[in-house]
């Protein structure tokens, strides 16, 4: 449960630091908006230093169903754009392929 927890927190931590780059190249916003974003992604690695396991690459590869899941909610939070149907499904998918990484008896 902690790790999910700790997933969750780098997800949005890592979505905002690129959404900062994102709205400073496609939406115009000022140069700014990296500074945040610079130190948000710094935040985002860090916390994934947290999680309970003992190899690097299955942190990563477990909470990669957790971003794209986040990833969904930030575009219907803060974006407006509803998911559809296979957004869904396809998180769906992903969220499950992450607890059995995570859950898995090591």
């Amino acid at each position: 449960m902690r790790n999910i927890t700790i997933f969750t927190v780098a997800a949005f931590l890592e979505i905002a630091g690129c959404f900062a780059f994102w709205a400073w190249l496609r939406l115009g916003k000022t140069m700014w908006w990296l500074v945040p974003g610079v130190g948000l992604l710094m935040l985002f690695a860090y916390a994934l230093t947290w999680t309970e396991t003992d190899a690097a690459g299955r942190a990563y590869a477990a909470y990669g169903g957790v971003y794209i899941a986040a990833s969904l909610t930030w575009l219907w939070a803060f974006e407006n754009t509803r998911p559809d149907r296979w957004d869904i499904l396809g998180a769906s998918l992903c969220v499950v392929g992450a607890a059995t990484i995570i859950a898995a008896p090591r």
